[in-house]
């Protein structure tokens, strides 16, 4: 294993000074957020401004990051100069009005998953994003902020299980239905269970399988349990077929038992021509209840590898690097798009499952 060893450079340091890059936050309604600022002041910028019109999420986002300034209104945020960064975590269907409110201010964005929910906002963002050359950045968290999906692509791109031929995901998620907002039962503000969640297992798809383009070719979503939220999803998949061959299955779904030790029992399989990778992201169950668990079997032998703070998240450093340089090394924008709508696409067709 000691090749493996070789590559495990532990948590990558801050890329930027005190003060070099600062950004704000907007919008509270995902605690994704958290995870969002976490990232970026790990990898060295500072957070100025928050705001959110619920003082309640504010005061409490404050209690966090206690030197945090709690703007009086958005504006006040986005008529400072300094702020070159906003991230947020708004409502589904409100973060693409958000992004263009930030992008008209001349700021980078920084959105949570999924991004849209619907096609014509992405088309407006594509169109925003060409006439000023700024950009819009998502969160898909379940790759870029888990250590074993952040090394399971540096095997794949060392050649450890050779040509990637496909990926096989399972995000399910604990519901706690009296603890969620209003808005993830409604369809117009959360846009359905593959627009939402479906958007992580498709962009680290693409990301994997090294894929700039992919087909649907089926898709379907249901509400088996939650028959009181008529218009909640709490199951969906779908298959798709990348343009340089690699397969994906996905599937996704509200239904994590309570015995779980966990909010899920996230997963990843990876099948290359010359071996495979298992990502037992957040837990082995009922063998370890610690997350960040990688197996992988190629020519070499058998390897089960605990990834927890033996990487840490380079997404967030080279991300900044990206705002103040205008480069593309954390994730073109073209990517993150491409998985935008793929998701919407997938949703869209569904076929629904009575």
């Amino acid at each position: 294993m000691d090749w493996i060893h070789d590559m495990l450079q532990g948590k990558p340091k801050p890329v930027c000074y005190q003060g070099e890059f600062l950004f704000a936050a907007i919008g509270l309604e995902h605690g994704h957020i958290y995870g969002m600022c976490d990232g970026l002041i790990e990898a060295g910028a500072n957070l100025k401004w928050v705001y959110d019109s619920d003082p309640k999420k504010t005061a409490m986002f404050q209690k966090a990051y206690p030197y945090v300034r709690i703007a009086r209104s958005e504006e006040e945020i986005l008529q400072d100069p300094t702020i070159k960064l906003v991230a947020g975590a708004a409502i589904p269907s409100e973060r693409f009005d958000l992004g263009m409110r930030v992008m008209d201010h001349g700021k980078d964005y920084f959105t949570d998953k999924g991004p849209f929910t619907t096609l014509e906002q992405l088309s407006g963002a594509r169109l925003k994003v060409q006439e000023t050359g700024l950009k819009y950045a998502v969160y898909f968290s379940e790759r870029i902020h888990v250590e074993s999906a952040v090394f399971a692509g540096q095997l794949i791109e060392q050649g450890a299980i050779g040509r990637v031929i496909q990926v096989l995901g399972t995000g399910p998620h604990r519901l706690n239905a009296a603890e969620r907002p209003e808005w993830l039962f409604k369809k117009e503000t959360y846009g359905g269970i593959l627009c939402d969640i479906g958007s992580h297992q498709i962009e680290q798809f693409l990301y994997f399988s090294d894929a700039k383009h992919a087909k649907v070719v089926q898709s379907k979503v249901a509400n088996y349990k939650y028959k009181q939220y008529p218009e909640f999803e709490d199951f969906g998949d779908a298959t798709l077929i990348a343009d340089n061959g690699a397969a994906n299955y996905f599937r996704v779904d509200w239904l994590t038992p309570d015995g779980l030790g966990t909010w899920g029992d996230g997963r990843t399989f990876i099948l290359g021509t010359d071996g495979y990778i298992e990502l037992r992201k957040y837990i082995d169950i009922a063998r370890d209840a610690k997350d960040e668990h990688l197996y992988l079997v190629n020519n070499q032998g058998e390897y089960h590898i605990n990834l927890k703070n033996k990487v840490g998240f380079p997404f967030f450093g080279e991300f900044i690097l990206d705002c103040i340089n205008r480069t593309e090394n954390a994730m073109s924008q073209d990517h993150a798009f491409k998985a935008a709508e793929l998701c919407l696409q997938a949703q869209k067709q569904a076929l629904k499952v009575e």
